[in-house]
């Protein structure tokens, strides 16, 4: 016990101390709360700061949200809550777990290994077979709690953690329900292109590049892939990154420990490991794809909804687009989702 303690303090030391030098050198003024959150707070929860170990040893760093009314005589439902691809649990994730958390579910909003207040080396690598095992790391973390019923937990995956979230079910019979926002396949994305256009050529002409990055990376900390969100953007900006930039990279939904960036090296990996092989192994269990009208990644949802088995709906959000349904809570069906998770979680 002493060593657990010991290297939890010494992962939240460095995360720590990584998160002041990250701050120190940029200049965006955050707004909203003095801990960085992107949004206030409700009265009606309360937040906690909770840790754990995934399979690999990598303490996970997360938010568990309870309802005020809370009774600890009680077995609540459970809702894992995985954060978009380069996001942390002080942006998006938070606001659904607040929101599930409000109906009465005990909602939990973590961040991934090697990101934000997580451990794990180097850091802002991606692991496809690691991002999967995070939410079932999740799932031992709400199931082992006294007041949660093992039979009744669900997860809810954003952007690029919808298709982590789908890989874990998959995997993971624990997982009883799954819901994605703004679905993306990362790993069909870096090994196939946008919408499946890379060729073969381009493919192994990106290989080659990674396999050249890693001899100079070699001893050295990794380069970095470039930000997701630049954080200088116009009207003449790609309108994909324009949007992810309007969220990441203003006030909106800015946080220091976001970096939107991978290391290099990280990409082979999501290239080589298709995460939804068994998609169709959910079934029975029900799979809930919600994705905003107008959204670029429409095409991911779309797909995995004609691959997969029943139960399964498709949601589409009227008027949104694929970042509008990581913080306008106008327009995010929290009452589709309060629904979907009550009858699929009894």
């Amino acid at each position: 016990m002493k060593k657990r303690a010991i290297l939890a303090l010494l992962v939240i030391l460095f995360a720590g101390q990584s998160f002041a030098q990250r701050k120190k050198s940029n200049t965006m003024e955050l707004t909203k709360d003095k801990n960085h959150y992107t949004f206030n707070l409700s009265d009606m929860v309360t937040r906690q700061k909770v840790s754990y170990q995934n399979k690999f040893g990598i303490l996970i760093a997360a938010d568990l949200y309870i309802p005020k009314d809370f009774d600890s005589s009680k077995k609540y439902a459970a809702i894992i809550v995985g954060p978009p691809y380069g996001g942390v649990k002080e942006q998006g994730a938070g606001i659904y777990a607040q929101n599930m958390a409000e109906r009465g579910f005990i909602a939990l909003a973590f961040d991934p290994s090697f990101k934000g207040f997580s451990g794990g080396e180097p850091r802002n690598a991606s692991s496809p077979d690691i991002f999967v095992e995070d939410f079932s790391a999740a799932v031992d973390f709400m199931g082992t709690r006294d007041f949660i019923n093992r039979n009744k937990i669900g997860v809810i995956g954003m952007c690029g953690s919808g298709g982590f979230s789908l890989s874990a079910a998959a995997s993971d019979r624990r997982i009883k329900a799954v819901a994605t926002v703004s679905m993306y396949d990362i790993a069909r994305a870096e090994a196939n292109g946008w919408k499946d256009s890379m060729t073969e050529e381009q493919r192994n002409k990106r290989l080659d590049d990674i396999g050249e990055q890693r001899w100079k990376d070699f001893g050295k900390t990794p380069a970095l892939n470039p930000k997701g969100a630049p954080e200088k953007f116009d009207e003449n900006t790609n309108p994909i990154s324009r949007e992810f930039a309007e969220y990441y990279s203003t006030p909106r939904g800015y946080h220091p420990n976001s970096l939107t960036q991978h290391t290099v090296a990280s990409s082979s990996s999501m290239m080589n490991f298709p995460i939804l092989t068994h998609l169709k192994s959910i079934s029975p269990r029900p799979i809930l794809l919600i994705i905003g009208e107008t959204a670029h990644s429409r095409y991911f949802s779309e797909d995995i909804y004609k691959m997969a088995a029943e139960p399964k709906e498709l949601y589409i959000v009227p008027n949104a687009g694929h970042v509008d349904l990581y913080d306008k809570v106008e327009l995010i069906p929290f009452d589709k989702l309060e629904t979907f998770f009550k009858e699929n979680l009894k």
